[in-house]
């Protein structure tokens, strides 16, 4: 990215932001609400039109390379609808498709998938009836199905139970390792600080902080992600507005 800037109605959201992300490296993308982080991967993923500066996937200018590099892109939104009365086995054939995968490759490669996490038994079970959690790693599954090299992961592991979290940690650290290049964003700072590479902190539009957690840490003297998230974005009003919202429960 390139002195990438948006605005939307007047008011600038992003305000010259520039970062270049190597291959094989896992970034903890985060920042408070608002402050340009969806905005940012909506133009990576070619669905926001209208920004300002340059931004390159895999070399390429995204506004000159038409479709075709989205096919290497995975994405886990915080908010995403499922095609309730589909099966997991009809949605990962009907999302692997949109990527490219034969249908017979799609399937074969979802059941197994979901033998991982222990849910080929639900293959053929209409996704109205899953769990938060299931829905999730059905949306998980479909975003690596069609192997990418390029992956946006927007609160991944809502819904998730402690085991799958577990598991999912891993997977990241697996596909890293393969060369794969993961955005993680997250409001649960001690696993962003626990799986990230490199953090970039985006606050008011532009880059805030980039680097390892060591070396914000160093630079900022506070003892965790969270503390320094708050130092960096200048936000120290938690505890008394906990207090008074705690008050105002507790009025008589």
């Amino acid at each position: 990215m390139e002195h990438l800037t948006m605005s939307y109605s007047g008011h600038p959201v992003l305000k010259g932001v520039d970062l270049e992300v190597r291959s094989g490296q896992i970034i903890g993308y985060i920042g408070p609400n608002g402050a340009g982080k969806s905005t940012t991967v909506r133009i990576l993923l070619g669905l926001q039109e209208g920004y300002g500066g340059t931004a390159r996937l895999f070399g390429e200018d995204i506004r000159n390379a038409g479709i075709e590099y989205k096919k290497r892109i995975g994405y886990v939104p915080e908010t995403a609808d499922v095609y309730d009365m589909l099966t997991p086995r009809e949605y990962l054939i009907f999302t692997g498709g949109c990527y490219g995968l034969e249908e017979k490759k799609a399937e074969q490669k979802g059941k197994l998938l979901m033998q991982q996490f222990g849910m080929d038994n639900v293959f053929d079970t209409r996704l109205s009836s899953f769990s938060k959690g299931m829905r999730q790693k059905v949306l998980i599954i479909s975003s690596l199905l069609h192997n990418p090299d390029l992956l946006f992961f927007d609160e991944p592991l809502s819904g998730l139970d402690a085991n799958s979290v577990l598991v999912f940690k891993e997977i990241l650290a697996n596909l890293a390792a393969s060369g794969k290049t993961i955005f993680y964003s997250s409001h649960i700072m001690d696993v962003v600080e626990k799986i990230s590479h490199r953090i970039v902190l985006l606050n008011d539009g532009q880059i805030a902080a980039d680097g390892t957690f060591e070396e914000l840490k160093v630079q900022n003297t506070e003892g965790s992600l969270e503390a320094l998230f708050n130092q960096l974005t200048g936000f120290h009003q938690h505890a008394q507005i906990a207090k008074d919202f705690v008050s105002i429960v507790e009025e008589a």
